[in-house]
């Protein structure tokens, strides 16, 4: 069977790796899933269904390495919290159980939000909770399917208790309460394992548009050997692999405590750091951290605008770049960013990168942002050259912004005005995997409107449980505050690179 031919007409492009503009408009050919021929406008044919882009600009759809599903309904209700205390209120003592509907509209909000500012794939670290739910799993990769956005989905394992990601704890918890935290379910380790063994079969990433990758939710929470396991099953099974790694300052005085040395050099020296493999995050380094990343070929994440409202610090990117390093971007979870929006991203990459010394010659360029955002993100999740790329032969992932707007008037650089200015108002369409996802401004597989309108009606029933939720957690966050301060009161080894402004 002939892969159906659409095309796409008069389009100015940022072409190929090196995101090059001339400003000549183009015909770009798609077959199937695929970029088939891109051509001076008017110089191709033969379709068999012909979209107006003029006075468009495409581009590469955005990949955002990393966001929690599983934060959506949480978005906007915390604010001015360090990681250490605000994320106690995403994993709360007694969990607000949805049915698996609510999952499904809770995934929707991420997908809608990111096909509607240009994001075409995206990673959804999402947790289990207590136990594993085959429905509710269910739920939310039908989510994706429906949307039409490309999602990698894993499952933040871990075969540790929480409280026990963090030094100080029997002098700051009291004993009581840190045995409940220890008690409390979570699903056994193997099973974990099982889940991501018995998905992939049917959703491997490499041949579905929504597959699965293998997610670690942070070295600290997970034992050596279930570590090691985690890794052989990304090896077997050929998925990318992502985990949480020295976000926060407290992380790399944790990862002394806990390994005699940062967490970095921990992966490293078990092997963990491999290609395709991405470590979120990857704030607080040290230059022997760096150059194990290079060396490995594994990806160090920077997700700016969630560092910053979290406050865990800059990621030194320029460093990392320098050495080698791919860098791609992510979102996080919009309770921490109230936002998954990769324009967002984009920009404040670009824009925080000025704080850090003052050299303007190494300030990260929008350009250089933009590259991360899109063919560095599918690198870094074992794409190779074939996402993020407007190119022949590259999967046909691609947005376009409208240039009759303000945002590009008067247009004097557009890889700059699209990450300085545009926040999503100008996108037009988008596509995933041949397929449209979004024409003339509006979602076109699902009704964008009723979902949201259900989505306020759930949600009006589950807020007081989300309120009662989070306010048992007052005790909790009075120890981990004082865990926070004496953690800061620690000093970190001098070769780091600082993060912080003092």
């Amino acid at each position: 069977m002939t892969p159906k031919r659409t095309l796409l007409r008069g389009a100015r492009v940022l072409l190929g790796d090196a995101l090059a503009y001339d400003g000549r408009p183009r015909d770009v050919l798609v077959a199937g899933d695929r970029i088939a021929a891109i051509e001076p406008a008017g110089t191709l044919g033969a379709a068999d269904r012909i979209v107006d882009l003029g006075h468009r600009l495409l581009v590469p759809g955005l990949v955002n390495g990393h966001q929690h599903s599983h934060e959506h309904f949480q978005r906007g209700r915390t604010e001015n919290l360090p990681l250490e205390l605000w994320m106690h209120l995403v994993r709360t003592r007694t969990p607000v159980r949805l049915t698996p509907r609510q999952v499904y509209l809770r995934t929707m909000i991420g997908a809608i939000e990111s096909l509607r500012t240009g994001c075409t794939t995206l990673v959804d670290d999402t947790a289990l909770g207590a136990a594993i739910d085959r429905e509710r799993i269910d739920a939310a990769l039908q989510a994706y399917d429906d949307a039409g956005i490309r999602a990698l989905v894993g499952f933040a394992m871990m075969d540790k208790p929480i409280v026990d990601n963090f030094p100080f704890v029997e002098k700051h918890v009291p004993p009581a309460l840190a045995a409940e935290l220890r008690a409390a379910p979570r699903p056994a380790p193997e099973d974990q394992l099982a889940l991501v063994r018995d998905l992939a079969r049917a959703r491997h990433p490499r041949a579905n548009r929504v597959g699965v990758l293998v997610s670690a939710s942070a070295p600290q929470r997970c034992t050596e050997p279930f570590l090691r396991a985690v890794r052989g099953l990304a090896d077997d099974l050929a998925l990318p692999v992502i985990t949480h790694v020295q976000e926060t300052r407290l992380q790399v005085v944790t990862g002394r405590w806990l390994y005699g040395c940062p967490m970095v050099e921990y992966l490293d020296r078990i092997g963990f750091l491999q290609p395709a493999t991405s470590l979120i995050h990857a704030v607080w380094l040290n230059p022997r951290e760096i150059d194990a990343l290079a060396r490995a070929g594994a990806t160090a994440q920077h997700n700016p605008w969630s560092n910053l409202l979290l406050g865990s610090g800059v990621q030194p990117v320029r460093a990392l770049l320098d050495a080698g390093v791919n860098v791609s971007l992510g979102s996080d979870g919009s309770c921490s960013t109230v936002t998954v929006n990769m324009l967002n991203v984009l920009g404040s990459a670009a824009a925080v990168s000025k704080l850090r010394g003052d050299d303007p010659a190494r300030w990260l360029s929008a350009h250089e942002a933009l590259h991360a955002g899109t063919l560095a993100g599918g690198r870094a999740l074992g794409f190779g050259d074939a996402l993020g790329s407007l190119r022949v032969g590259a999967l046909a992932d691609l947005a376009a912004y409208r240039t009759d707007t303000v945002t590009f008037a008067p247009l004097n650089d557009p890889v700059r005005q699209l990450v300085y200015a545009e926040r999503g108002a100008g996108l037009d369409f988008s596509m995933v995997g041949g397929e449209i996802a979004l024409r003339d401004g509006r979602l076109a597989r699902i009704d964008e409107a009723a979902l949201l309108a259900e989505i306020e009606r759930e949600f009006a029933e589950l807020l007081p449980r989300y309120a009662a939720a989070e306010a048992e957690m007052a005790p909790v966050l009075r120890a981990m505050d004082r865990i926070h301060h004496e953690g800061l009161a620690q000093p970190v080894a001098p070769d780091t690179y600082p993060a912080r402004l003092a």
